[in-house]
């Protein structure tokens, strides 16, 4: 019997090559996009996982709680990791981190072999303990990964750039030199392979922590944060007790009484307003946290991703429901002869099932070519690297699985509605002059189009929020700042000479020389403040210290509401500092300037109270910041006067290589840095906005194949309106009139969802856009006139056709 069912399944679909091409094309596009997504979070949810103890790594986090924020961050003292270790029986290893520009800042890594001449620059530093490697379990090409950094300035190097630097060789004992630094050469302890790209470490040099300081000291104080730890518990370690106990036995006992006696007055204060947690490994790529400095993902779009996923695979199949059901009146006389005969219902539930798992595998398999087809584009849009799993064992015995699942799933309503047709009923006719209406296919339109509706609000906002982010104005000016990246390698008087040979160009308005930008990758220093005086009696608050020169705020373009910016005619001046509105108010200042402000040592005068600008994403409440007066630095900034970029980088270029001839100029755009904080912003734009227009195309396809059935059906009553007078537009409004009343009900039933959906997005961002009636208006003109050009297509063409042929062939 199976035989025969399938031989009817596939002459029904080259009878009816329209339809079928519909069905099969739109479940095929639904798939597709359902496995590139099914791909993208699989992706998404593998990183730091499958590695032996994984599930009992965790990095150390923190939220401090104040009246006006929660501050959170991930960044310890130096000691703090070996404290951990010695209080918590629980605690089997600790290991820290510290990317290497936070200190040194952006663009400073200068490498070359030492018995090389040429410097290259290079990215992806950190400093790391000795046990990380162990920890993380690096598969090592050369070298024991528990001894590879166990020395002083010893390094790991991955296996792409140990092949670029000592190609076809074992370098473990060579020597490296980072910033032409002779005193302190690198030897190489370790090749390991490339970073997985599922990993949220994505290092190629980890240089050892072992017998290193940062400063004299630096190592022994609680006073500064500059280090990720991260903790492996024993077996069956309970992560919550440990971070349940941390305030007493590591900030009562350490942090507290050591940092500094003043502390020694509001301890339980200070207690009371930190918070520990341990947050599990596999948990951070897609649950960042403020402070650390790796890239990530973003759990909410997984779940984004996921939800229009199903929904695209819903309006395929819908789309099958709604045709299958539409065309009854075709298959009525089929149904009604085969029960005369003797057919049971069951026989005919098997035959529409098997007539359904044969399109859903058609389609399968056509969407896997798509699928195919569509990654390389799929990854560009996604930031992502992934590939097909064709040698993977369950991917024949998963699609034949799921073309089943999916092919009853969406034929089990029609077959039961198809087997249902009485006999005598289909003899009189009347189940021909039922189909034209079926309460079940119009809410079935109406649920296709509220999709997609929502999708296209969705994208629309998504697509404001972007350019507000890019264009709009986040408290500084981000136009035509460029970046000259690696000034580290100048001498502190040629670095001052070079910002003034730079002044003096024509093309040139200011220059200023900080390493502290208000973009992802600037470097970050956070410390504990008071109002001067107060350092006994207040528990403090979390604030940004960063150092630039006079010309720092007018480079950058930021206001100052009260007070002034620094003077290089004051030398008192470089004892005090500029804070911006969040600190004042975290101080609870109303009028700051004047006032002293302390991290531990002598109060600082406040000249200025500059503008809040965010320094970190939209997506945070901008924090509170000092700004005081450095004089070196590693990237220079210049605010140009000009709109010949080409002719001020050529001008550039010629005074950075009369400073340093043997290193190339390197430079970036302030605007391009800031635009790079939010890649993840503009890939769910992108992703988002393509699936919109699938899910759009597969509704429309839909529709299209339902106002063509409805056409044809319709085709005596059309000739007969023609015949009395009627006019092509008459008749053409009559035809699309029920479909775009459909089509109204689902927009107004989009309009809440769309917006609760958007609300709760936008809440992330500090500066965001409204969603107005605007929005509305243009999403329901682009959902009407799409539905109406897709309608109106079959309507015109059968409201067209010549009434005496339709009435002859009645």
């Amino acid at each position: 019997m199976f035989q025969n069912y399938l031989k009817i399944a596939l002459r029904q679909l080259r009878r009816q090559k329209f339809y079928s091409a519909i069905k099969i094309g739109g479940f095929a596009l639904g798939i597709a996009a359902c496995l590139l997504i099914t791909l993208y979070i699989s992706n998404e949810l593998s990183y730091d996982r499958g590695f032996p103890g994984g599930d009992r790594l965790y990095r150390v986090s923190s939220i401090w709680t104040n009246e006006l924020t929660n501050n959170r961050w991930t960044a310890w003292q130096a000691p703090f990791a070996a404290a951990v270790k010695t209080e918590f029986a629980e605690v089997e290893q600790t290991a820290r981190i510290m990317p290497y520009h936070l200190f040194y800042g952006a663009g400073s890594n200068q490498l070359r072999a030492a018995d090389k001449q040429q410097d290259v620059y290079e990215e992806g530093f950190t400093y790391a303990d000795s046990s990380l490697p162990d920890m993380f379990h690096f598969k090592m090409i050369y070298g024991d990964r528990r001894h590879a950094l166990a020395e002083p300035n010893s390094m790991i190097l991955s296996k792409r750039k140990a092949d670029k630097y000592f190609p076809g060789e074992n370098p473990v004992g060579r020597l490296m030199y980072i910033n032409d630094d002779k005193d302190h050469p690198l030897k190489i302890g370790g090749v390991m392979q490339d970073p997985p790209q599922n990993s949220h470490l994505q290092y190629d040099f980890y240089i050892s922590l072992t017998g290193h300081e940062l400063w004299k000291g630096e190592q022994q104080t609680w006073y500064a944060s500059n280090y990720d730890t991260y903790v492996l518990l024993k077996p069956g370690g309970d992560p919550v007790k440990v971070q349940d106990r941390m305030p007493q036995l590591i900030s009562a006992k350490y942090w507290v009484p050591r940092s500094d006696a003043r502390y020694d007055v509001n301890q339980d204060k200070i207690l009371n307003k930190l918070k520990y947690y341990l947050q599990p490994v596999s948990e951070i790529h897609l649950h960042p946290e403020v402070g650390d400095s790796q890239s990530h993902g973003d759990i909410r779009y997984v779940w984004m991703f996921g939800a229009i996923a199903l929904v695209i695979l819903v309006l395929a199949c819908i789309n099958f429901v709604n045709l299958s059901t539409a065309r009854s009146a075709g298959r009525a006389r089929e149904v009604g002869i085969r029960k005369v005969v003797g057919s049971r219902r069951g026989g005919l539930v098997r035959q529409f099932l098997t007539e359904s798992v044969v399109v859903s595998f058609l389609s399968w398999l056509m969407a896997l070519g798509l699928a195919w087809g569509l990654l390389p584009l799929f990854n560009r849009m996604a930031g992502t690297s992934m590939h097909m799993p064709w040698g993977a064992w369950w991917l024949v015995p998963g699609v034949l699985l799921a073309a089943v699942v999916v092919g009853v799933a969406a034929g089990l309503y029609p077959a039961f509605y198809l087997s249902a047709f009485r006999p005598v009923a289909v003899l009189k006719g009347t189940i021909s002059r039922g189909v034209r209406h079926s309460g079940l296919r119009d809410g079935l339109v109406v649920v296709q189009f509220t999709s997609a509706a929502v999708l296209i609000v969705c994208t629309i906002v998504v697509y404001n929020q972007m350019q507000l982010i890019l264009h709009g104005k986040m408290g500084f000016d981000k136009d035509q700042v460029m970046l000259i990246q690696g000034t580290g390698v100048l001498s502190k008087p040629r670095l001052v000479a070079f910002k003034a040979g730079l002044q003096k160009l024509s093309g040139v308005r200011m220059v200023s020389v900080s390493d502290y930008l208000p973009v992802a990758g600037g470097k970050r220093d956070n410390r504990t403040w008071w109002a001067d005086g107060r350092q006994k009696t207040d528990p403090g608050g979390p604030g940004q210290m960063w150092y630039v020169d006079n010309d720092y705020l007018g480079t950058m373009g930021m206001k100052l509401v009260e007070g002034r910016n620094f003077s290089p005619l004051l030398r008192s001046d470089s004892q005090a500092v500029v804070i911006n509105q969040a600190m004042a108010r975290q101080m609870g200042w109303e009028h700051a300037v004047g006032k002293k402000i302390s991290n531990g040592g002598p109060g600082m005068p406040v000249i200025g109270v500059v503008e809040d600008f965010n320094y970190e994403t939209v997506k945070q409440q901008v924090g509170p910041l000092v700004l005081g007066l450095g004089n070196w630095s590693t990237v220079v900034a210049v605010k140009a006067g000009t709109r010949d970029m080409a002719g001020l980088i050529k001008s550039v270029g010629a005074v950075w290589k009369s400073y340093a001839p043997q290193q190339s100029l390197r430079y970036s755009f302030l605007d391009e840095e800031f635009a790079q904080s939010y890649v993840d912003v503009e890939r769910t734009r992108n992703v988002v906005t393509s699936l919109a227009v699938l899910a759009v195309v597969i509704a429309c396809l839909g529709l299209f194949a339902l106002s063509a059935y409805m056409a044809e059906q319709r085709r005596r009553e059309v000739g007969v309106r023609k015949v009395l007078g009627a006019t092509v537009a008459q008749v053409a409004g009559l035809l699309s009139r029920d479909f775009l009343r459909l089509v109204g009900v689902a927009f107004c039933i989009a309009l809440p969802i769309a917006w609760w959906m958007m609300h709760r997005w936008l809440e992330d961002y500090v500066y965001r856009v409204s969603i107005g009636v605007g929005v509305f208006v243009v999403a329901g003109v682009m959902v009407g006139g799409i539905a109406l050009l897709t309608v109106s297509v079959q309507a015109l063409r059968a409201a067209s056709a010549s009434p005496a042929g339709s009435l002859r062939a009645e």
